[in-house]
């Protein structure tokens, strides 16, 4: 193929990455849409004639429609396929990473760390369930197979193609038995005997790869194919812990259940196997045993030491609105060829100066340094302990994954400077997760110090020099420096558009985010042109169903529901929803903030009976998945008591209110934004119940922490007031109402504060002209 350089007169091939049995992968441009694409070139080997060709060319489109059929997060994307002269051909995104073969090679063959390897598990089960729903079979599940993306995205590849595999000549053959196979080491027994194989199939398969990850090498291995095919057909496996010693024995019995020799015995779906996972790990050592919770058969031996990793599941929530662009290279391994330690020059911003003892470098003991650097680990080690801190962020363990990227960051300042890029990765992760822990001063200050380094290290216009300026722009946004933020975005959009073009993914998310800043500063229309533009840009280039694409399709919605455009809103956050819960699932967290802001859409337009059944229905997914005092569980029950009350069901509203608010007072805190919409939902109620006494304590108490926490001149703090002045005329109290009205008119806001995304989605409810 290295001869035809253009295929169709649409595929550049650039260099080949990667050549196997299946035959080349080539990174491409797509001349057509500007973007780079990975094409794998499939050519049938041996002679054929044209009738084998002719059914052979229409299982390729078979199959190749199946794989561009599946969209999932964790499968590779299909962009394309076709034959060209005399070869076939399928056009994929290309993926910035490494498939879990080369990981463990570049780990030098050593197992990986028990975190990442769990963290793999839930991903590849939570793509093998969607796939499986579709009632497709993998077939050669393998190291080689999964890639692991520098964001830490795991994708499964070659879906639908595996089945052409034997047909077009791929599959090797034992000598002198006939028997077609795949990949000896990942073998099912029923597939080796060349009988039917279903999803289960799949599952043997993935439990020889979670096996070699476990312990770096396969279940079965000894040389000889024949003898690798016997030991999956009659063979017990040795149990991972005799080659490891120190792995948790839930996990050896999760990998020994996959690699039953029946498939009754093993997990009867990927979906069981996903919710055993996310369901036993996070276990605290005071719940129910399994076997009281209903647990599957092959499961029930795993009650012991599962305190030893607790917080094992299957990761948080994507977020939506930050960059997850990594720091450069191969996951925190040594990226340039350095000689000695790297120093940054003097920092000239004071603010900026603290960050090096107060957030990254806070050994600071001389002597201790200097034994340090002497005894100093192997950049294996290195790159082990950074992979141990991002698979514990990815598993929500924010505190342990900033204190594992904190100590490794002053290791590699003392060992390798403060100006190498691997230090300066590790604290670009520490301020990621000081932003996951709600410390956005502390991250804005982090990100400002990695940018400074990385732009006088790498350059003002490298990618990961721009990566930590755009991360700076979100949690300057989250600090309510809105224009700041927009003008952060604004010049890190400029030098993607010149440097990666306007199409680029990257590009894409700060244009994204810059519409997220536009909201805030309340340039609403600017916000829906841009979160519009994105939005089909996405679709074009990533696919219609693309998680980026529903993100920014979703902060269209909100920005038609902020210009009062609720049908519109409404229609677009269904659309969302329905995308979602085909993709992700029904009860995804994103599938369910979309459904909920369809009922924030719902109760706008007055069709509140409906917006009641969405949050009655929402209430019940979150208490299932988060239970009953969870925030978005408390958030969809809010949503229930106002429409109770749109609906004039006052004494149910009251209830409704109350409850909520006493749970988020407990949960959040007395001065909690949420809990004081609540208490003020409930002051509502009191007054329309005529019980205006009790509502105007509450109304009191809402306005004196409003201006206790956001300050008096606040609008949030107006309304209160004004809400308390409204109780007191009820009340005949008519001059202090006056008064309290008169000073409220008399603050000047010179600077109007963004309110609450609840105020904005209907959370609050009509001002008090509407409800009262």
């Amino acid at each position: 193929m290295a001869d035809t350089a253009l295929i169709q007169g649409r595929y550049q091939l650039l260099d080949l990455i990667g050549r196997g049995g299946m035959g080349e992968v080539w990174r491409a441009r797509d001349e057509s849409l500007g973007r780079l694409v990975a094409v794998k070139c499939l050519k049938p080997l041996g002679q054929r004639d044209t009738a084998f060709m002719r059914v052979l060319r229409e299982r390729f489109r078979r199959e190749a429609r199946v794989a561009a059929g599946l969209q999932h997060r964790g499968v590779t994307v299909v962009h394309d396929f076709g034959e060209y002269d005399g070869v076939l051909y399928l056009v994929m995104e290309l993926l910035d990473g490494h498939n879990l073969s080369q990981l463990l090679e570049a780990n030098g063959r050593r197992p990986l760390p028990v975190a990442e390897i769990l963290d793999i598990a839930g991903q590849v089960a939570a793509a093998l369930a969607y796939t499986h729903e579709q009632d497709i079979v993998h077939r050669d599940l393998k190291p080689a197979n999964v890639m692991r993306t520098v964001d830490g995205a795991v994708k499964i590849c070659d879906f639908g193609i595996a089945r052409l595999g034997h047909d077009i000549g791929f599959s090797s053959k034992l000598t002198g038995t006939g028997i077609a196979m795949g990949t000896p080491h990942y073998m099912s027994p029923e597939q080796i005997a060349g009988g039917a194989v279903d999803r289960r199939s799949d599952l043997y398969s993935l439990g020889c790869v979670l096996y070699e990850l476990a312990t770096g090498v396969p279940p079965f291995d000894d040389g000889d194919a024949w003898a690798v095919l016997v030991g999956h057909r009659d063979a017990p496996p040795e149990p991972p812990r005799t080659h490891r010693a120190e792995l948790p024995e839930p996990l050896e019995r999760v990998i020994l259940g996959l690699l039953a020799k029946s498939p009754a015995g093993r997990p009867q779906d990927a979906g069981e196997l996903g919710r055993f996972l996310a369901e036993v790990w996070p276990t605290a050592p005071s719940v129910l045993p399994p076997a009281a919770r209903g647990l599957p058969t092959w499961a029930l031996a795993m009650s012991t030491g599962c305190k030893a990793n607790a917080g094992m599941g299957p990761g948080p929530a994507p977020v939506a609105l930050r960059t997850v662009t990594p720091p450069g290279g191969f996951v925190g391994g040594l990226t340039g060829p350095w000689t000695g330690p790297m120093e940054l020059p003097p920092v000239v911003n004071p603010v900026v100066n603290p960050v090096v003892d107060q957030v990254a470098d806070r050994v600071v003991n001389p002597a201790a340094a200097a034994v340090a650097t002497v005894a100093a680990p192997p950049p294996s080690t290195l790159v082990s302990r950074h992979n141990e801190g991002l698979s514990l962020g990815r598993l929500g363990r924010w505190e342990e994954a900033e204190a594992v990227h904190h100590a490794l960051a002053a290791e590699r300042s003392r060992t390798l400077g403060s100006a190498h890029p691997d230090t300066l990765a590790s604290r670009y992760e520490v301020a990621f997760a000081l932003c996951r822990l709600g410390r956005h001063a502390d991250a804005a200050r982090a990100y400002e110090q990695v940018a400074a380094g990385r732009e006088h290290t790498l350059g003002p216009d490298h990618p990961d020099t721009l990566a930590a300026r755009q991360e700076m722009g979100y949690v300057l946004g989250r600090l309510g420096r809105h224009a700041e933020a927009h003008r952060t975005y604004t010049a890190v959009l400029a030098s993607r558009e010149r440097t990666m073009g306007p199409d680029h993914p990257d590009t894409l998310r700060c244009r994204h985010n810059l519409a997220f800043s536009l909201s805030r500063l309340g340039r609403l229309e600017e916000s829906h042109r841009v979160a519009r533009e994105v939005a089909d840009a996405r679709a074009r280039v990533l696919g219609e169903f693309h998680a980026d694409t529903l993100v920014t399709r979703y902060e269209v919605a909100y920005a038609l529901g902020r210009l009062g455009r609720w049908a519109e809103a409404l229609g677009a956050y269904h659309a969302v929803a329905e995308a979602r819960a085909r993709t992700v699932g029904p009860d995804h967290p994103d599938t369910l903030a979309a459904r909920y802001e369809t009922g924030v859409s719902l109760g706008r337009l007055g069709r509140c009976e409906e917006a009641l059944e969405v949050y009655r229905e929402l209430a019940g997914a979150r208490t299932r998945a988060h239970g009953p005092a969870d925030p978005e569980t408390l958030r969809a029950r809010h949503g229930l008591g106002v429409n109770l009350g749109r609906l004039g069901r006052w004494e149910e509203a009251l209830a409704e209110s109350r409850e909520v608010g006493t749970l988020r007072e407990r949960v959040l805190g007395a001065d909690h934004a949420d809990t004081l919409v609540s208490h003020r939902e409930t002051a509502v109620a009191l007054g329309q119940l005529g019980r205006w006494a009790e509502a105007l304590k509450l109304y009191r108490q809402v306005a004196d922490a409003r201006q206790r926490v956001l300050g008096a001149a606040h609008p949030e703090t107006h309304n209160s007031r004004n809400d308390e002045a409204h109780c007191l005329a009820r009340l005949g109290r008519t001059a202090e109402a006056t008064e309290l009205y008169r000073q409220v008119a008399a603050l000047t806001v010179r600077q109007a504060a963004p309110r609450t995304r609840e105020s904005l989605s209907g959370g609050f409810g009509p001002e008090p002209s509407d409800r009262l």
